[in-house]
């Protein structure tokens, strides 16, 4: 090693300080930096740190769904760490709610009323955000999802007898094709629409910070990887699988244009989408549980725009997602230490994917 730098580098303390890069030297930017802080006898850590490596403060974000749920959970950390915070919703009284409730900086909020799955509010709300930000935006976070399958879920139309053939064809056939059509719409459709629509103003807010890539981070969720039928909600766990291997397709295509993707995948997290992602058929949950384990996931939003799960969980962490797992999921991904991941997916669940069938790639 010592050797192979006496060949690349200049040997004298001086001259490592004041000599130019090559060509041809073997050695990256970066690395002759770390090579320049030896030379003057102490290796920094600076640029180590916590404050460097997980810093939003240059950000400027879109979060679709942004004021309940994981989005607003989204939203917290991103403006509590210096971000401006652009947030959507269909809803306009609870964008007002979030932005009077936690628009308490360091970072901003600023609401915006938008239907994203449909492609021309999508279009309108791209030429909206074009004037407020013509330097371009570092994050999209296309987080807006719904769940539509009341008529089937176990917890509000019970389970069918598992080992009867026409019981269970009889219950899962009450889902209606809209059911299906409005899931996929918003959960798959929103995504590829905003994706494509904010490319563009993506790539031109890749350029504002040298060293600092844009982002998509899609939010998906592990009903998407679960073998069961996440008591009983079909369309909702194969709109998640889709969106997952749609932000693999969109990585893979915007590669040229340095706009990275990445999909965070959770577990069960307070939120107002009904979502257990538990196979009663199959999951020790029930025998621990019983009948509640249906109830473990509130549904709505109390006055503080926030869900609430009072139960325990049987997945290695003993409990749901807190806001503090996601605020640390997209600080890592959204912070210039996560600048080197692309096409990647995270999996926020407490290990519960560990403790039930699923197939996770």
């Amino acid at each position: 090693m010592l050797r192979l730098f006496s060949r690349t580098l200049p040997t004298t303390a001086k001259s490592i300080s004041s000599a130019p890069l090559r060509t041809n030297q073997l050695i990256s930017r970066t690395s002759y930096q770390i090579v320049r802080n030896m030379g003057n006898g102490k290796a920094s850590n600076e640029d180590l740190k916590g404050s460097k490596l997980f810093d939003v403060s240059h950000v400027t974000a879109l979060v679709t769904g942004g004021g309940t749920g994981i989005g607003l959970m989204i939203t917290q950390a991103l403006v509590a760490n210096g971000a401006k915070v652009y947030i959507t919703s269909r809803r306009e009284e609870v964008l007002k709610k979030t932005e009077e409730l936690y628009n308490s900086g360091p970072g901003q909020v600023i609401p915006l009323v938008a239907d994203v799955s449909e492609k021309d509010d999508v279009k309108r709300l791209y030429d909206e955000m074009c004037q407020k930000e013509p330097k371009g935006i570092q994050i999209l976070v296309n987080n807006a999802g719904i769940a539509r399958d009341e008529n089937t879920k176990f917890s509000t139309n019970g389970q069918p007898n598992m080992e009867d053939p026409q019981a269970i064809s009889d219950h899962f056939l009450k889902s209606e094709p809209m059911q299906w059509a409005d899931t996929m719409k918003t959960n798959v459709g929103s995504i590829y629409w905003m994706s494509m629509t904010f490319l563009p103003l993506l790539a031109k807010g890749g350029n504002v910070t040298p060293g600092y890539s844009s982002q998509v981070i899609n939010v998906s969720s592990i009903s998407g990887y679960m073998k069961g039928s996440s008591n009983g909600q079909f369309a909702y766990a194969s709109s998640k699988a889709a969106a997952t291997h749609l932000s693999r397709m969109l990585a893979t295509t915007f590669t040229g244009t340095k706009v990275r993707v990445n999909t965070i995948a959770p577990g069960v997290f307070p939120s107002e989408v009904r979502t257990p992602t538990f196979d009663s058929s199959s999951s020790y949950l029930v025998k621990k549980y019983g009948a509640d384990i249906h109830k473990m996931t509130t549904g709505n939003s109390d006055e503080d725009n926030k869900s609430r799960i009072e139960s325990g969980m049987s997945n290695p962490a003993g409990r749901p997602g807190a806001d503090t797992d996601m605020a640390a999921t997209v600080l890592m991904l959204a912070g210039p230490g996560g600048v080197f991941y692309n096409e990647q997916v995270l999996y926020p669940d407490g290990g519960s994917t560990l403790s039930q069938r699923a197939a996770r790639a």
